[in-house]
């Protein structure tokens, strides 16, 4: 598989909303496959995806998996099993398959029990891409231009299926990065998981206040900006905080553990302690910011 080369192969990709469409115009962009293939529970959104030329049919789990040669899940972590479960006995021998799916550990153990000998077929990723919109009316054919996509490889993939599911990701725009399961999920716990249970969080609260249309009326750029991925798929996050449940309490933990002592300072009135506290987070900011 190789960028901007027509190599006569077919993409079947489960699940065609943000990250599925966008996968299928990226490719098209790149013209690394010659047919792509759709997945879908929403006819609706299939026919927007085949609309917008991001899959060229739709067709059902299985008649993909006979036919593809790569196949990308791109469905809510919970269903990953489920249609690992459906394809694996339509695999064809040298057919790969990679997802998308934002935790590893558990993607990783359903894989294991649903494909079994097959799961050397299997070679797990994580875009970190996406938005607050999802369906295939968002999907952008850039989604993934520098963006990064964690591969974390088991030690059944042989090298070569590695690398052309690094390839895969790289014809879409992406930038991998490789590491275990376990690093992941704890990784992405904080950074990303960890995010969305607090933007939730606060537009609950401030949804769930009586004078909640008094305060909304009034916020601003900041209220909107850390809100935003509040408006992300409740499924889907649904499905990733039960999935990384152990790393994402120690972090939550962690995190009203700080909440707690900052509020204490401002009980206290201790400006001196608030100042500092402040001060570090915003120096740190900068830092990451100027190496972004």
């Amino acid at each position: 598989m190789t960028n901007n080369k027509t190599s006569g192969l077919t993409l079947g990709i489960v699940g065609v909303g943000l990250i599925g469409a966008s996968l299928g115009l990226a490719h098209k962009k790149a013209k690394t496959f010659d047919r792509i293939i759709g997945v879908g529970r929403s006819q609706a959104n299939l026919d927007e995806a085949m609309a917008m030329g991001a899959i060229d049919e739709a067709m059902s789990l299985e008649a993909c998996a006979q036919l593809a040669d790569v196949i990308v899940v791109c469905v809510p972590v919970s269903h990953t099993f489920a249609v690992l479960h459906a394809i694996e006995p339509h695999l064809k021998p040298n057919a790969l398959i990679t997802d998308a799916g934002s935790t590893k550990s558990d993607v990783i153990m359903a894989a294991k029990t649903a494909l079994g000998d097959k799961v050397a077929q299997f070679i797990p990723a994580h875009p970190i891409a996406g938005g607050a919109q999802h369906g295939a009316t968002a999907a952008k054919a850039d989604l993934f231009q520098d963006k990064q996509v964690i591969l974390c490889p088991l030690q059944e993939n042989l090298p070569p299926a590695v690398d052309a599911i690094n390839d895969f990701w790289l014809a879409a725009g992406a930038r991998t990065h490789r590491m275990s399961s376990l690093q992941h999920d704890a990784v992405f716990a904080s950074i990303s998981h960890l995010p969305h249970i607090l933007s939730f969080a606060l537009m609950l609260q401030v949804a769930n206040s009586e004078d909640a249309s008094v305060k909304l009326g009034h916020a601003g750029a900041g209220f909107k900006d850390f809100t935003r991925i509040a408006a992300s798929s409740p499924e889907m996050w649904r499905d990733i905080c039960l999935a990384n449940k152990t790393a994402l309490l120690k972090e939550m933990d962690n995190y009203l553990s700080l909440t707690k002592m900052l509020r204490d300072i401002i009980a206290k009135e201790d400006g001196d302690a608030l100042l500092k506290a402040f001060t570090r987070a915003s120096v740190e900011r900068q830092k990451w910011e100027g190496r972004s």
